[in-house]
């Protein structure tokens, strides 16, 4: 059991997250960050792009966002009600969200995995879905958004 852990570990790369960042969940949408307005993707000027989610019953804020693969990308999510998670298939995204703390995870999406998850479109752009991979109530089943990778230059 232990040669597993440290297998995963060191060799895939499976950390748990270390970011400890406590947040008042019921003053979340009063924040400069989680305010309505701020969500979604934004490009860093390292050329990373950090994603601001609002995990809700039975969805995330904003319910669409589009990303370019191959570059870091860094989830910080935050919930107002319930414990909820994130997860994006074909990629490393599977997190928790936690009330009262915000989630925050980094990784790299890659093309040529997304779109055995996806649907592909017409400009090449992939959509994935966004599900919530923990019981957050009896809609839980509908809580979902989705994410359109593009592919990078080159």
């Amino acid at each position: 059991m232990l040669a597993s852990i440290i297998y995963t570990a060191f060799k895939l790369h499976a950390q748990p997250p270390s970011n400890v960042e406590i947040i008042d969940s019921t003053q979340l949408h009063l924040t400069d960050e989680f305010a309505e307005d701020n969500l979604g993707p934004r490009s860093n000027p390292d050329g990373s792009v950090t994603v601001v989610l609002v995990a809700h019953r039975y969805g995330f804020s904003p319910n669409h966002i589009e990303l370019p693969a191959g570059v870091p990308v860094t989830f910080r999510v935050a919930t107002a009600d319930t414990l909820h998670g994130l997860h994006i298939p074909g990629t490393n995204i599977d997190t928790m969200v936690v009330p009262g703390y915000v989630s925050e995870i980094t990784a790299s999406i890659q093309y040529h995995e997304v779109v055995k998850h996806g649907s592909l479109d017409a400009d090449g752009k992939v959509t994935v879905p966004i599900y919530c991979n923990e019981f957050c109530g009896l809609n839980h089943h509908f809580m979902w958004s989705r994410v359109t990778v593009t592919r990078t230059p080159g």
